[in-house]
């Protein structure tokens, strides 16, 4: 592409760049889930045989770099970076460690103009990172893996068996641990990139405070809703072409996005209400142009109210079917209020986790400027005893990241 002239030669070669990253990752990643559901239609029509079942095994990271590889093609094509003259580069682009395996989606607009950068020691911010970094394995080893052990896992591989109490308190547990565990990963990656002197921009900011769906996207997984946005809802015609595009739009860009997220029908109906969702909050917009300022007690209800319908398509998002999903929703309306799993200690980290998105942003910053003043031996003194910590109070075993099965 660097040396093509042409718009028409540009062209051809962007779409068969983008063809075969989707044809690599629709192969790997929804071979199966394809072949299963085209048998299961002709089982069910009565039709005889079918496409040949193959195991297929994933690659890790699949679905973060064939969307980086598109990302570096695509911001040549706009012209938003030049095309680079050494391979060794984009492929170090593609596959920086840090971010591989569960993100976040780095652009290559963003990322390409920092290789050539000449390193200075002097400008490594490690207090930054250190703070990232342990503010990352204390959400995930701490909170996470342990809401994970205690609830959330019991009761969703057997909702039928628990109280409405337990299992809503599962529903908040695992809204914050999935926080948690994915915050966790893009805080760990981003202060492991600014060692190696790489600034990634933030992938999450306290999204379970958003006063709105749009909000909440606008909060959650910022590199991916971003990344939806700008290669597909706009190229798909963005609201440029009437109310009815627009919604068509918004639903095909969820629902993308929720099939990116996993090969099975709940990931694709997790995608489709969220799609819906800022459809309908659209189409109220416009209907009420004048109700765009809200009282604080609107803000609150606001909140709320997004807040629990999150939480609501987190069922879908965590079930590992709708038979799961169906038995969950189920012992919520039993109305049953005992208790069997839920403890003071499960109730108090679910509310802390809730309570940290309400959290001034700048917290940060001054914890970061008060380690920066302390003596460098002090510094490691305090890190090492942070890890020790963070050990100590976390659950025996090792639970993987979540979006390592994206």
């Amino acid at each position: 592409m660097r040396d093509s002239k042409s718009d028409r030669s540009r062209k051809n070669i962007i779409t068969a760049s983008v063809t075969i990253n989707l044809s690599v990752l629709g192969f790997f990643k929804y071979y199966g889930f394809f072949t299963s559901s085209f048998n299961d239609m002709l089982h069910n029509l009565g039709v005889q045989g079918g496409i040949p079942f193959m195991e297929v095994v994933l690659p890790v990271g699949i679905s973060f770099f064939t969307f980086q590889a598109m990302s570096y093609v695509i911001d040549v094509y706009r012209k938003d970076i030049p095309a680079s003259s050494n391979l060794l580069d984009v492929l170090f682009y593609v596959s920086f460690f840090p971010q591989l395996v569960a993100g976040p989606i780095v652009r290559a607009a963003d990322f390409m103009p920092q290789i050539n950068l000449k390193p200075d020691i002097h400008n490594i911010q490690a207090q930054k990172a250190a703070t990232l970094i342990l503010g990352g394995l204390f959400k995930k080893i701490v909170i996470a893996n342990y809401l994970a052990s205690t609830i959330v896992d019991p009761v969703f591989n057997n909702p039928s068996a628990y109280s409405t109490t337990d299992v809503m308190f599962a529903l908040y547990g695992y809204a914050v641990q999935i926080y948690c565990d994915f915050s966790a990963y893009s805080d760990i990656a981003i202060g492991i990139a600014h060692l190696f002197g790489f600034r990634f921009l933030e992938n999450f900011n306290h999204p379970y405070r958003a006063l709105s769906v749009q909000d909440f996207w606008r909060r959650w997984h910022i590199s991916l809703s971003t990344w939806l946005r700008d290669y597909l809802y706009i190229p798909l015609g963005g609201n440029r072409k009437g109310k009815i595009m627009t919604y068509r739009n918004l639903a095909l860009t969820m629902l993308l996005g929720g099939l990116w997220h996993g090969a099975a029908w709940n990931f694709i109906l997790w995608g489709a209400l969220h799609g819906g969702a800022l459809a309908v909050e659209r189409f109220f917009k416009e209907k009420f142009p004048s109700a765009k300022e809200q009282s604080v007690f609107g803000k609150i209800i606001s909140t709320v109210l997004v807040f629990h319908f999150v939480c609501f398509t987190w069922i879908f998002f965590r079930s590992v079917g709708f038979d799961t999903a169906s038995a969950f929703i189920a012992s919520v309306l039993k109305f049953d209020f005992s208790v069997q799993l839920l403890t003071p200690a499960v109730a108090l980290t679910v509310l802390f986790g809730i309570a940290t998105n309400f959290t001034p942003k700048h917290w940060g910053s001054i914890v970061q400027e008060k380690l920066s003043g302390l003596h460098p031996v002090v510094q490691a003194v305090l890190v090492g005893v942070a890890l020790m910590l963070i050990s100590v109070m976390g659950p025996e075993g090792v639970a993987p990241f979540i979006y390592f099965q994206f």
